[in-house]
């Protein structure tokens, strides 16, 4: 069973050393300008205190769930180089600013997610330094998987010893030892007693081991049931999710949808988007994201469909803003379909606000608090679709159905016992009068009416005929039964 509030969960990423900056960490620190462009090794010195201080922020937007990027200690600003699994990074705060955040996050009904790197550590981490140190006489020498020794750690070489995309700071743990297992697994059960409510977890597809992560899934949730266990796996992922692994996945197969279908596509957005996982990037009219999106929905279950984590971007990706080269529209019309759409939407720092950001490190800027630098007009956009999406249970638990598919105008229906949802888009920059059958959901004479305007709509011959879209817009319908 996944988590009974997955399909309630509207989930906000934080990039810990990016978001915010408290005044509560005085040691001295050589820190890069908050607002210079991001260097691959530079810290802007975000903390978790930062995010207590901003929770009042991220629940007037609507969120309920917070996924943070990695806080275990760890010489990297992103901290997936980890040094200890046991200690919140000092420059995070410490395990005791960790506590406080989950305190003052679930006193707000609020979730908060960990990502879990347990595929490789760091060439910090005690274990590999102990072998760096001593060699083969080290008791840790199995730990990792050593080709020869004297170990070649810092050359520029490729390392002697096998590493996560062979690169010589991230050394890959031996996964056969059992010690190894133990280790992680007791990392895992540590934190959620510490009262996380899942695991986010690093390319979790390296770990060429199923019983591995079955054992992992035995002892999370016999801690907490309820936690949620999502894999950054970016393809199908049936392997994984067959109920006695994962969850669910980050939902990177909606994210190429909608990539293809809400933005140009043309060569400078696929020139960003190659070497991601998702594959490859091209222009789609509305029959082939509706297949798309029907097709993602048919691989899975119901309940792991309800459990996706649905995302347009990331700390791996270039912010979908840029990839669309400054179109808000773009953004607009993407993020109604999430927010509408079957899964948990994801909005990662700063997309509410207009932030932009290419590759890595682009992509994770300082956030920007100055309000007079703002699109307050996205932010407005994004605490309007939390409200909908909460407002209507068929939004969260309802069976999704395509209505029309032609051009570049697409519409479907969310449904669920007497509340049924419309949603028109119109992703093309012209006019458009769309004929929507719903002749499978609604009788004739029944009345839509728009969410935040006065039009209405009556049911004739199983259609709501001639719906009027601008350029770019997208439009919510409910039947009036539903409204009731």
């Amino acid at each position: 069973m996944t988590p009974t509030w997955l399909a309630d969960a509207i989930f906000y990423q934080i990039f810990p050393d990016r978001f915010a900056m408290s005044a509560r960490i005085d040691t001295p620190r050589h820190l890069e300008q908050w607002d210079a462009p991001p260097t691959q090794n530079g810290f802007k010195g975000g903390d978790l205190f930062g995010a207590i201080e901003r929770l009042d922020y991220l629940q007037a937007l609507g969120v309920n769930a917070i996924y943070l990027n990695p806080i275990f200690q760890s010489a990297a600003n992103h901290r997936y180089h980890t040094h200890d699994y046991f200690q919140v990074d000092p420059l995070l705060g410490g395990n005791a600013a960790f506590a406080e955040l989950r305190e003052a996050c679930h006193a707000r009904g609020m979730r908060v997610i960990l990502d879990g790197v347990f595929n490789h550590a760091s060439r910090g981490f005690f274990q590999f330094n102990h072998v760096l140190e001593n060699g083969a006489a080290s008791p840790y020498v199995d730990w990792f998987h050593f080709k020869d020794f004297p170990i070649d750690a810092y050359s520029k070489d490729a390392p002697n010893y096998e590493a996560w995309w062979n690169l010589a700071p991230l050394p890959k743990f031996n996964h056969a030892n059992p010690r190894v297992r133990e280790f992680l697994f007791r990392v895992a059960e540590h934190w959620m007693r510490e009262g996380a409510d899942g695991w986010r977890l690093d390319v979790p597809a390296e770990i060429d081991d199923d019983e591995f992560w079955r054992e992992f899934r035995r002892r999370v949730k016999k801690i907490n049931p309820e936690a949620y266990i999502v894999g950054e796996i970016w393809h199908r992922a049936d392997r994984w999710l067959k109920g006695d692994m994962f969850d669910a996945v980050m939902h990177y197969p909606f994210t190429r949808a909608c990539i293809s279908f809400f933005t140009d596509a043309d060569e400078p957005t696929r020139e960003l988007t190659r070497g991601h996982s998702y594959g490859d990037i091209a222009p789609m009219d509305a029959p082939a994201f509706a297949r798309a999106l029907e097709e993602t929905l048919a691989w899975y279950p119901p309940e792991i469909n309800f459990a996706q984590m649905n995302l347009l971007d990331s700390h791996d990706t270039a912010r979908f803003l840029t990839l669309a080269r400054g179109d808000a529209s773009a953004l607009t019309l993407a993020w109604l379909l999430m927010f509408t759409f079957i899964g948990a939407p994801t909005i990662y720092y700063g997309d509410e606000i207009g932030m932009l950001g290419a590759r890595d490190p682009d992509n994770r800027r300082g956030m920007e608090w100055d309000e007079k630098k703002w699109n307050v007009g996205l932010k407005d956009q994004v605490i309007k679709y939390c409200v909908l999406r909460k407002k209507y249970s068929a939004l969260r638990r309802g069976e999704f159905k395509t209505l029309s598919a032609q051009g570049k105008v697409f519409a479907f229906a969310r449904h669920l016992q007497n509340e049924t949802i419309i949603v028109a888009l119109n992703a093309s920059r012209e006019t458009a009068a769309m004929d929507i059958p719903v002749s499978r959901l609604l009788e004739d004479a029944t009345r839509v009416k728009a969410e935040w305007s006065n039009e209405e709509h009556i049911v004739r011959a199983g259609h709501l005929w001639r719906v009027p879209l601008a350029a770019r817009e997208g439009k919510v319908f409910v039947s009036v039964t539903a409204m009731q």
